[in-house]
Protein backbone atom coordinates (compact mmCIF):
# COMPACT_ATOMS: atom_id res chain seq x y z
CA UNK A 1 0.00 0.00 0.00
CA UNK A 2 1.38 3.42 -0.97
CA UNK A 3 1.32 5.99 1.82
CA UNK A 4 -0.29 9.29 0.72
CA UNK A 5 1.76 12.29 1.75
CA UNK A 6 -0.39 15.23 2.83
CA UNK A 7 -0.19 19.00 2.96
CA UNK A 8 -2.91 20.36 5.23
CA UNK A 9 -3.74 24.02 4.61
CA UNK A 10 -5.67 25.28 7.62
CA UNK A 11 -4.33 22.66 10.01
CA UNK A 12 -5.49 24.44 13.19
CA UNK A 13 -9.15 24.73 12.11
CA UNK A 14 -11.92 22.16 12.46
CA UNK A 15 -11.23 20.50 9.08
CA UNK A 16 -7.52 20.43 9.87
CA UNK A 17 -8.14 18.77 13.23
CA UNK A 18 -10.48 16.21 11.66
CA UNK A 19 -7.93 15.45 8.92
CA UNK A 20 -5.20 14.90 11.50
CA UNK A 21 -7.58 12.62 13.39
CA UNK A 22 -7.92 10.53 10.21
CA UNK A 23 -4.13 10.44 9.89
CA UNK A 24 -3.91 9.20 13.47
CA UNK A 25 -6.44 6.46 12.76
CA UNK A 26 -4.74 5.35 9.53
CA UNK A 27 -0.97 5.84 10.02
CA UNK A 28 -0.25 3.16 7.41
CA UNK A 29 -2.16 5.17 4.77
CA UNK A 30 -1.48 8.86 5.42
CA UNK A 31 1.65 10.82 6.36
CA UNK A 32 1.69 14.51 7.28
CA UNK A 33 4.40 16.31 5.29
CA UNK A 34 3.47 20.00 5.59
CA UNK A 35 1.06 22.25 7.46
CA UNK A 36 -0.25 25.79 7.04
CA UNK A 37 -1.35 26.86 10.50
CA UNK A 38 -2.37 30.51 10.25
CA UNK A 39 -2.16 32.52 13.48
CA UNK A 40 -2.72 29.88 16.15
CA UNK A 41 0.86 29.46 17.33
CA UNK A 42 0.02 27.30 20.35
CA UNK A 43 -1.79 24.71 18.25
CA UNK A 44 0.89 24.97 15.56
CA UNK A 45 3.57 24.19 18.17
CA UNK A 46 1.57 21.22 19.48
CA UNK A 47 1.15 19.91 15.91
CA UNK A 48 4.90 20.22 15.33
CA UNK A 49 5.54 18.23 18.52
CA UNK A 50 3.12 15.49 17.50
CA UNK A 51 3.55 15.28 13.71
CA UNK A 52 7.01 16.67 13.07
CA UNK A 53 6.15 17.96 9.57
CA UNK A 54 8.88 18.82 7.11
CA UNK A 55 7.43 22.34 6.68
CA UNK A 56 4.99 24.51 8.63
CA UNK A 57 3.74 27.93 7.52
CA UNK A 58 2.33 30.63 9.78
CA UNK A 59 0.49 33.82 8.88
CA UNK A 60 3.22 36.35 9.65
CA UNK A 61 6.98 36.63 9.92
CA UNK A 62 6.64 37.48 13.63
CA UNK A 63 4.66 34.32 14.37
CA UNK A 64 7.12 32.24 12.37
CA UNK A 65 10.04 33.67 14.38
CA UNK A 66 8.21 32.97 17.65
CA UNK A 67 7.56 29.37 16.61
CA UNK A 68 11.21 28.86 15.63
CA UNK A 69 12.21 30.05 19.11
CA UNK A 70 9.76 27.67 20.81
CA UNK A 71 10.87 24.71 18.68
CA UNK A 72 14.53 25.36 19.49
CA UNK A 73 13.76 25.64 23.21
CA UNK A 74 11.94 22.30 23.05
CA UNK A 75 14.80 20.65 21.21
CA UNK A 76 12.69 20.02 18.09
CA UNK A 77 14.81 20.15 14.95
CA UNK A 78 14.34 19.52 11.25
CA UNK A 79 11.13 21.54 10.73
CA UNK A 80 11.32 24.39 8.21
CA UNK A 81 9.17 27.33 9.37
CA UNK A 82 7.90 29.70 6.67
CA UNK A 83 5.20 32.37 6.62
CA UNK A 84 2.60 34.32 4.66
CA UNK A 85 1.01 33.49 1.33
CA UNK A 86 4.40 32.44 -0.09
CA UNK A 87 4.79 30.06 2.84
CA UNK A 88 1.39 28.46 2.23
CA UNK A 89 2.21 28.07 -1.47
CA UNK A 90 5.54 26.46 -0.55
CA UNK A 91 3.87 24.05 1.88
CA UNK A 92 1.26 23.11 -0.74
CA UNK A 93 3.69 22.49 -3.58
CA UNK A 94 6.49 20.46 -1.98
CA UNK A 95 7.56 17.81 -4.49
CA UNK A 96 6.83 14.89 -2.13
CA UNK A 97 3.25 16.01 -1.38
CA UNK A 98 0.59 13.86 -3.10
CA UNK A 99 -2.61 15.30 -1.66
CA UNK A 100 -3.45 18.83 -0.49
CA UNK A 101 -6.30 19.46 1.94
CA UNK A 102 -7.46 23.02 1.18
CA UNK A 103 -9.15 24.27 4.35
CA UNK A 104 -7.84 27.81 4.88
CA UNK A 105 -10.88 30.03 5.41
CA UNK A 106 -11.48 32.84 2.92
CA UNK A 107 -9.50 34.02 -0.09
CA UNK A 108 -6.33 33.61 1.99
CA UNK A 109 -6.22 30.01 0.78
CA UNK A 110 -6.78 30.80 -2.88
CA UNK A 111 -3.21 31.26 -4.12
CA UNK A 112 -1.89 28.14 -2.38
CA UNK A 113 -4.74 26.00 -3.70
CA UNK A 114 -4.29 27.28 -7.26
CA UNK A 115 -0.54 26.71 -7.03
CA UNK A 116 -1.14 23.14 -5.80
CA UNK A 117 -3.44 22.45 -8.74
CA UNK A 118 -0.83 23.80 -11.17
CA UNK A 119 1.76 21.59 -9.46
CA UNK A 120 -0.38 18.54 -10.22
CA UNK A 121 -1.47 17.76 -6.65
CA UNK A 122 -4.77 16.03 -5.90
CA UNK A 123 -6.97 18.48 -3.96
CA UNK A 124 -9.36 17.80 -1.11
CA UNK A 125 -11.40 20.99 -1.26
CA UNK A 126 -12.97 22.41 1.90
CA UNK A 127 -12.45 26.08 1.06
CA UNK A 128 -15.66 27.49 -0.44
CA UNK A 129 -14.08 30.75 -1.50
CA UNK A 130 -11.71 29.04 -3.93
CA UNK A 131 -14.51 27.91 -6.23
CA UNK A 132 -16.84 30.83 -5.52
CA UNK A 133 -14.25 33.53 -6.28
CA UNK A 134 -11.99 31.75 -8.77
CA UNK A 135 -13.90 28.67 -9.85
CA UNK A 136 -13.37 29.07 -13.59
CA UNK A 137 -9.61 29.49 -13.19
CA UNK A 138 -9.24 26.54 -10.81
CA UNK A 139 -11.44 24.20 -12.88
CA UNK A 140 -9.54 25.16 -16.05
CA UNK A 141 -6.18 24.55 -14.32
CA UNK A 142 -7.41 21.21 -12.94
CA UNK A 143 -8.38 20.08 -16.45
CA UNK A 144 -5.06 21.28 -17.90
CA UNK A 145 -2.98 19.47 -15.27
CA UNK A 146 -5.29 16.43 -14.99
CA UNK A 147 -5.89 17.10 -11.30
CA UNK A 148 -8.78 15.63 -9.29
CA UNK A 149 -10.78 18.14 -7.20
CA UNK A 150 -12.41 16.05 -4.48
CA UNK A 151 -14.97 17.95 -2.39
CA UNK A 152 -14.79 17.71 1.39
CA UNK A 153 -17.87 19.85 2.14
CA UNK A 154 -20.46 17.30 3.22
CA UNK A 155 -23.02 18.35 0.59
CA UNK A 156 -20.68 18.25 -2.41
CA UNK A 157 -19.00 15.13 -1.10
CA UNK A 158 -22.45 13.53 -1.00
CA UNK A 159 -23.16 14.62 -4.59
CA UNK A 160 -19.80 13.23 -5.69
CA UNK A 161 -20.68 9.88 -4.12
CA UNK A 162 -24.17 9.79 -5.66
CA UNK A 163 -22.85 10.70 -9.12
CA UNK A 164 -20.94 7.44 -9.17
CA UNK A 165 -24.35 5.89 -9.90
CA UNK A 166 -24.62 7.34 -13.42
CA UNK A 167 -22.92 9.38 -16.12
CA UNK A 168 -22.92 13.20 -16.12
CA UNK A 169 -25.31 13.17 -19.11
CA UNK A 170 -27.80 11.14 -17.06
CA UNK A 171 -28.05 13.76 -14.27
CA UNK A 172 -31.31 15.71 -14.32
CA UNK A 173 -30.59 17.85 -11.26
CA UNK A 174 -28.74 17.96 -7.97
CA UNK A 175 -30.40 18.61 -4.61
CA UNK A 176 -28.33 20.24 -1.88
CA UNK A 177 -29.85 19.80 1.57
CA UNK A 178 -29.85 22.62 4.11
CA UNK A 179 -30.70 22.47 7.80
CA UNK A 180 -32.44 25.82 7.44
CA UNK A 181 -30.36 27.24 10.27
CA UNK A 182 -31.83 28.62 13.49
CA UNK A 183 -34.42 30.84 11.77
CA UNK A 184 -36.25 28.53 9.37
CA UNK A 185 -39.45 28.95 11.41
CA UNK A 186 -38.90 32.55 12.54
CA UNK A 187 -41.56 35.00 11.26
CA UNK A 188 -40.15 37.33 8.60
CA UNK A 189 -41.19 40.35 10.67
CA UNK A 190 -38.77 39.28 13.42
CA UNK A 191 -35.70 39.10 11.19
CA UNK A 192 -34.76 42.77 11.74
CA UNK A 193 -34.41 42.06 15.47
CA UNK A 194 -32.18 38.97 15.25
CA UNK A 195 -29.08 39.34 17.43
CA UNK A 196 -25.59 37.93 16.79
CA UNK A 197 -26.03 35.66 19.82
CA UNK A 198 -29.18 34.14 18.31
CA UNK A 199 -27.61 33.78 14.87
CA UNK A 200 -24.56 31.97 16.27
CA UNK A 201 -26.67 29.11 17.66
CA UNK A 202 -26.70 26.57 14.82
CA UNK A 203 -29.08 23.61 15.35
CA UNK A 204 -26.80 20.91 13.87
CA UNK A 205 -23.16 21.87 13.34
CA UNK A 206 -20.46 23.51 15.48
CA UNK A 207 -18.59 25.83 13.13
CA UNK A 208 -16.68 29.10 12.98
CA UNK A 209 -18.49 32.42 13.36
CA UNK A 210 -18.68 33.46 9.71
CA UNK A 211 -19.92 30.12 8.40
CA UNK A 212 -22.47 29.94 11.24
CA UNK A 213 -23.89 33.36 10.31
CA UNK A 214 -23.80 32.35 6.62
CA UNK A 215 -25.88 29.30 7.56
CA UNK A 216 -28.38 31.53 9.38
CA UNK A 217 -28.77 33.77 6.28
CA UNK A 218 -28.54 30.73 3.95
CA UNK A 219 -25.67 32.41 2.12
CA UNK A 220 -23.63 29.34 2.93
CA UNK A 221 -26.04 27.32 0.81
CA UNK A 222 -25.82 29.95 -1.90
CA UNK A 223 -22.06 29.51 -2.01
CA UNK A 224 -22.60 25.76 -2.23
CA UNK A 225 -24.88 26.25 -5.24
CA UNK A 226 -22.08 28.12 -7.02
CA UNK A 227 -19.54 25.46 -5.99
CA UNK A 228 -21.79 22.69 -7.29
CA UNK A 229 -22.26 24.45 -10.63
CA UNK A 230 -18.48 24.56 -11.06
CA UNK A 231 -17.51 21.20 -9.58
CA UNK A 232 -20.12 19.24 -11.53
CA UNK A 233 -20.40 21.45 -14.64
CA UNK A 234 -24.09 22.26 -14.12
CA UNK A 235 -26.10 25.45 -14.77
CA UNK A 236 -27.71 27.09 -11.70
CA UNK A 237 -31.17 25.85 -12.75
CA UNK A 238 -30.01 22.25 -12.26
CA UNK A 239 -28.77 22.83 -8.71
CA UNK A 240 -31.67 22.93 -6.26
CA UNK A 241 -31.83 23.53 -2.51
CA UNK A 242 -34.17 21.76 -0.12
CA UNK A 243 -34.62 22.42 3.61
CA UNK A 244 -33.96 19.22 5.53
CA UNK A 245 -33.75 19.98 9.28
CA UNK A 246 -32.67 16.47 10.32
CA UNK A 247 -29.41 16.84 8.32
CA UNK A 248 -29.16 13.07 7.83
CA UNK A 249 -29.50 13.18 4.03
CA UNK A 250 -26.46 15.20 2.96
CA UNK A 251 -27.49 15.67 -0.68
CA UNK A 252 -29.31 13.92 -3.52
CA UNK A 253 -28.83 13.43 -7.26
CA UNK A 254 -31.86 12.99 -9.50
CA UNK A 255 -31.30 11.17 -12.79
CA UNK A 256 -33.21 11.55 -16.06
CA UNK A 257 -35.07 8.25 -15.58
CA UNK A 258 -36.61 9.51 -12.32
CA UNK A 259 -34.24 7.68 -9.96
CA UNK A 260 -32.92 9.66 -7.00
CA UNK A 261 -29.79 8.63 -5.11
CA UNK A 262 -29.23 10.07 -1.64
CA UNK A 263 -26.12 9.93 0.54
CA UNK A 264 -26.84 9.34 4.22
CA UNK A 265 -24.31 9.22 7.05
CA UNK A 266 -23.42 10.54 10.47
CA UNK A 267 -22.90 14.29 10.73
CA UNK A 268 -19.16 13.91 11.26
CA UNK A 269 -16.71 15.67 8.92
CA UNK A 270 -14.23 12.82 9.26
CA UNK A 271 -16.38 10.76 6.87
CA UNK A 272 -16.22 13.10 3.84
CA UNK A 273 -12.53 13.76 4.57
CA UNK A 274 -11.80 10.03 4.64
CA UNK A 275 -13.81 9.54 1.43
CA UNK A 276 -11.75 12.22 -0.34
CA UNK A 277 -8.42 10.96 1.00
CA UNK A 278 -9.14 7.35 0.05
CA UNK A 279 -10.90 7.93 -3.29
CA UNK A 280 -11.51 5.86 -5.37
CA UNK A 281 -11.28 3.30 -2.56
CA UNK A 282 -13.59 3.06 0.42
CA UNK A 283 -11.84 2.43 3.71
CA UNK A 284 -13.36 0.58 6.66
CA UNK A 285 -14.08 2.98 9.53
CA UNK A 286 -16.05 3.19 12.77
CA UNK A 287 -18.25 6.03 11.44
CA UNK A 288 -21.49 4.04 11.58
CA UNK A 289 -25.01 5.41 11.16
CA UNK A 290 -28.06 4.61 13.30
CA UNK A 291 -30.95 3.87 10.92
CA UNK A 292 -33.50 4.88 13.56
CA UNK A 293 -32.45 8.45 12.79
CA UNK A 294 -34.40 8.04 9.52
CA UNK A 295 -37.73 7.66 11.31
CA UNK A 296 -38.62 11.19 10.23
CA UNK A 297 -37.34 12.97 7.13
CA UNK A 298 -38.71 16.41 6.32
CA UNK A 299 -38.05 18.33 3.11
CA UNK A 300 -39.36 21.77 2.14
CA UNK A 301 -38.69 24.58 -0.34
CA UNK A 302 -36.61 27.51 1.00
CA UNK A 303 -38.36 30.88 1.18
CA UNK A 304 -36.24 33.24 -0.91
CA UNK A 305 -38.07 36.31 0.40
CA UNK A 306 -37.04 35.49 3.98
CA UNK A 307 -33.58 34.36 2.88
CA UNK A 308 -32.60 36.84 0.14
CA UNK A 309 -28.92 35.79 0.35
CA UNK A 310 -29.82 32.52 -1.37
CA UNK A 311 -31.59 34.43 -4.14
CA UNK A 312 -28.58 36.74 -4.55
CA UNK A 313 -26.26 33.73 -4.89
CA UNK A 314 -28.37 32.27 -7.70
CA UNK A 315 -28.37 35.66 -9.43
CA UNK A 316 -24.57 35.97 -9.11
CA UNK A 317 -24.12 32.45 -10.48
CA UNK A 318 -26.19 33.37 -13.54
CA UNK A 319 -24.48 36.75 -14.02
CA UNK A 320 -20.92 35.43 -13.87
CA UNK A 321 -18.04 37.83 -14.44
CA UNK A 322 -16.99 39.33 -11.13
CA UNK A 323 -20.38 38.86 -9.47
CA UNK A 324 -19.45 35.76 -7.46
CA UNK A 325 -16.27 37.45 -6.22
CA UNK A 326 -18.31 40.46 -5.09
CA UNK A 327 -20.91 38.19 -3.49
CA UNK A 328 -18.31 36.49 -1.30
CA UNK A 329 -16.38 39.65 -0.43
CA UNK A 330 -19.45 41.72 0.43
CA UNK A 331 -20.84 38.87 2.53
CA UNK A 332 -17.65 38.60 4.58
CA UNK A 333 -17.64 42.35 5.27
CA UNK A 334 -21.39 42.32 5.99
CA UNK A 335 -21.15 39.42 8.43
CA UNK A 336 -18.29 41.11 10.31
CA UNK A 337 -20.33 44.33 10.53
CA UNK A 338 -23.36 42.43 11.86
CA UNK A 339 -21.25 40.64 14.50
CA UNK A 340 -19.79 44.02 15.52
CA UNK A 341 -23.28 45.48 15.90
CA UNK A 342 -22.86 47.98 13.05
CA UNK A 343 -25.73 46.68 10.90
CA UNK A 344 -28.86 44.58 11.57
CA UNK A 345 -29.21 40.98 10.42
CA UNK A 346 -31.03 41.99 7.22
CA UNK A 347 -28.33 44.56 6.58
CA UNK A 348 -26.16 41.66 5.39
CA UNK A 349 -28.23 40.89 2.25
CA UNK A 350 -28.95 44.56 1.60
CA UNK A 351 -25.21 45.30 1.64
CA UNK A 352 -24.50 42.42 -0.73
CA UNK A 353 -27.27 43.44 -3.12
CA UNK A 354 -25.98 47.01 -3.34
CA UNK A 355 -22.41 45.84 -3.98
CA UNK A 356 -23.61 43.44 -6.70
CA UNK A 357 -25.42 46.33 -8.39
CA UNK A 358 -22.11 48.26 -8.41
CA UNK A 359 -20.12 45.32 -9.81
CA UNK A 360 -19.46 44.68 -13.48
CA UNK A 361 -16.70 43.50 -15.75
CA UNK A 362 -15.33 40.44 -17.48
CA UNK A 363 -14.28 37.32 -15.56
CA UNK A 364 -10.74 37.72 -14.15
CA UNK A 365 -8.01 36.15 -16.26
CA UNK A 366 -5.64 35.47 -13.35
CA UNK A 367 -5.61 34.90 -9.59
CA UNK A 368 -4.12 38.40 -9.22
CA UNK A 369 -7.19 39.87 -10.95
CA UNK A 370 -9.45 37.80 -8.68
CA UNK A 371 -7.74 39.25 -5.62
CA UNK A 372 -7.97 42.79 -7.04
CA UNK A 373 -11.71 42.35 -7.66
CA UNK A 374 -12.08 40.95 -4.14
CA UNK A 375 -10.39 44.00 -2.62
CA UNK A 376 -12.55 46.37 -4.69
CA UNK A 377 -15.75 44.62 -3.58
CA UNK A 378 -14.68 44.72 0.07
CA UNK A 379 -14.04 48.45 -0.15
CA UNK A 380 -17.43 48.96 -1.82
CA UNK A 381 -19.10 46.96 0.97
CA UNK A 382 -17.40 49.06 3.66
CA UNK A 383 -18.61 52.24 1.96
CA UNK A 384 -22.17 50.89 1.76
CA UNK A 385 -22.10 49.97 5.46
CA UNK A 386 -20.64 53.37 6.41
CA UNK A 387 -23.51 55.09 4.58
CA UNK A 388 -26.03 52.83 6.32
CA UNK A 389 -24.49 53.58 9.71
CA UNK A 390 -24.45 57.34 9.00
CA UNK A 391 -28.13 57.16 8.07
CA UNK A 392 -28.95 55.39 11.32
CA UNK A 393 -27.01 57.96 13.38
CA UNK A 394 -28.98 60.80 11.76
Amino acid sequence: MNVKKLAILGSTGSIGHSTLSICESFPDRYQVVSLAAGQNIDTAFAQCQHWHPKVISLATEELAAALITRLKAAGINGIEVVHGTAGSVYAATLPEVDFVVSAIVGVAGLEATYAAVCAGKTIGLANKECLVAAGELIIEAARKHNVALLPIDSEHNAVHQCMRGGTPAEVKQVWLTASGGPFRNTPAADFEHITPQQALKHPTWVMGQRITIDSATMMNKGFEVIEACRLFNLPPAQVRVTIHPQSTVHSLVEFVDGSILAQISVTDMRLPILYALAYPERVTSDLTFDLTALSQLDFSVPDLTRFPCLRLAYEAAKTGGKACIALNAADEIGVAAFLAGDIPFMGIPSTIETVLELTSGHPPASIFEVLQADLAAREAAREVIARQSAGVRR
